[in-house]
């Protein structure tokens, strides 16, 4: 048995790629995209032609449509590899406008169910800013299943869980990223790695607090810098998966243990804590990992999204 067929045990595994073509040798269950990952895909010779074919089916639209149809062309591919569902963002530079953020989920989701997708295979993805979340609480309403990404901090996942989202990525690597470079020349490896790591410990605390609690919201640890991160997570309810760690998986035969487990967490001795709007924005504010990695994150995706819409203008 492959460490990935052993992985497959105690968790969903999710594919994070904008590469449907790689998908299959890996048997994910869901696929998640985000710009970055689009934008580099159509930068790919063999992604290119969906690239072009699509600006030409909707040539004289608005290039925000254009883009967005291009992300669910990409989540229509991916959804012939995938038994389950694909993960499509909502633009990063409306992360602060809930209302605008709505009217893209909205259109997004149109969209897939105009191809015959049901709303049962289709996640949203929207940062987990206050207002992000607020508009991921009136989609679920509509019945539009929401991924909040970004998500950094205990105070986000908390948040969400109080709006009923169905699903939030907790960024492990990023975190891991964000503590490596403020210790410098201190930073200990070994000292910090598997479950120690700190962002395993971020995705430990929220998926034990959520279990404990019985809050729905699944849990899927994303952005992963090397094997040992995505092991420490054994048992999460789901992991999203760069195909270079796929492939590091499938060629291991180490085996991998449990470590995330539900019925632990209804024994751990939890605080329940609520979030109104202030209280949540003090608290992001407080964490300075965070809140620097949050901002960083919309910036990147931001200027992703622009790098592909100038991309399409210059077909």
């Amino acid at each position: 048995m492959t460490s990935l067929d052993s992985l497959k045990q105690y968790t969903t595994v999710v594919a994070d790629t904008g590469n449907f073509k790689q998908l299959a040798q890996f048997t994910p269950r869901d696929a998640t995209t985000n710009p970055s990952l689009i934008l580099k895909a159509v930068q790919q010779a063999d992604y290119l032609p969906l690239l072009k074919d699509t600006v030409a089916a909707h040539a004289g639209e608005p290039i925000d449509e254009i883009v967005d149809r291009m992300l669910v062309r990409f989540g229509l591919e991916i959804l012939k590899v995938v038994p389950g569902r694909v993960s499509t963002e909502v633009d990063a530079r409306l992360s602060f406008d809930t209302a605008a953020t709505i009217a893209r989920a909205e259109r997004i989701m149109g969209w897939y169910e105009e191809a015959g997708i049901g709303r049962d295979r289709v996640l949203i993805k929207i940062a987990s800013t206050w207002e992000g979340i607020q508009a991921a609480k009136a989609l679920e309403h509509e019945g539009i299943r929401c991924n909040l990404t970004l998500l950094f901090s205990f105070c986000q996942a908390v948040a969400c869980g109080e709006a009923g989202v169905r699903l939030i990525s907790p960024f492990v690597g990023r975190i891991y990223d964000w503590y490596k470079k403020s210790a410098g020349a201190q930073w200990d490896e070994q000292a910090n790695a598997g479950p120690n790591d700190p962002g395993v410990r971020s995705v430990t605390q929220i998926y034990n607090y959520y279990k404990h609690f019985g809050i729905e919201t699944e849990v899927m640890g994303a952005s992963f810098r090397n094997v040992g991160q995505i092991t420490a997570l054994a048992g999460c309810d789901l992991l999203t998966i760069s195909p270079e760690l796929l492939a590091q998986l499938h060629a291991s035969d180490a085996p991998v243990e449990r470590r995330l487990d539900p019925l632990a967490a209804k024994n751990m001795a939890v605080k329940f804590v609520s979030y109104n709007e202030a209280a949540f924005r003090y608290a992001l504010n407080e964490d300075a990992m965070a809140s620097e990695k949050l901002a960083e994150g919309i910036r990147a995706f931001a200027a992703d999204a622009v790098k592909l819409e100038a991309m399409i203008q210059a077909l």
